[in-house]
């Protein structure tokens, strides 16, 4: 498969799905990430979120870049803000260093048409989300620059529909996708807006 490999490129397994574009911050305090946020802070490279769940460590991870260092403590822990650069995938994990480690490939995908349709309907529903959630009305330049993990990555989704984003190679299938995410996600603002109208009415529908 092609693809650019690299050899015990550093990770970070935690019970989280980072995305390409997200702004995740970090409290690194265990010993072996801090050298390994040290290193990176060093060379000025990458290492990789995957997420370590119940059924053990999935193989799609986001590369992370350190974007800040935020504070760092006296006993040696430190706060970071990162940013999801590039998907990879885990072809195996690797020893010999003092953090964990793995062989990835950062996959090329395939070359295909652009659906104006998918992405024009990720746009628009996109757009009422954020509308609905805080009133903003995004420009139209705006929007139309933003891909599905841009879009997704302002969006705090449940674990596994951030995980099948990653696992997706055609950015057509992750518009389709992040679509169906923002229109459920403006239902439910929808729903809980309706609850708290009836909340504060007693159950009681009022007119005027």
């Amino acid at each position: 498969m092609p693809g650019d490999v690299q050899h015990q490129f550093p990770l970070f397994p935690l019970g989280m799905v980072a995305l390409p574009n997200e702004l995740v911050p970090l409290h690194i305090f265990e010993e072996r990430y801090r050298t390994m946020i040290a290193q990176c802070l060093e060379g000025e490279s990458e290492f990789g979120i995957v997420w370590s769940g119940d059924d053990g460590l999935r193989t799609a991870g986001c590369a992370m870049r350190i974007e800040q260092v935020l504070e760092r403590f006296d006993d040696g822990r430190v706060n970071i803000l990162t940013r999801g650069t590039r998907v990879f995938e885990l072809l195996e994990r690797t020893a010999d260093v003092p953090y964990p480690t793995g062989d990835v490939r950062f996959e090329e995908e395939e070359p295909e048409d652009a659906d104006a349709d998918a992405a024009a309907a990720a746009h628009e529903a996109y757009a009422e989300l954020v509308r609905e959630a805080t009133e903003k009305e995004l420009e139209r330049d705006e929007l139309d620059a933003m891909d599905a993990y841009e879009m997704a990555a302002t969006v705090d989704f449940g674990l596994e529909a951030k995980q099948a984003l990653l696992e997706l190679r055609s950015e057509n299938a992750r518009l389709r996708l992040v679509t169906r995410l923002f229109r459920a996600a403006t239902k439910r603002l929808d729903f809980i807006e309706r609850a708290q109208v009836r909340a504060k009415s007693n159950g009681k529908v009022r007119f005027g």
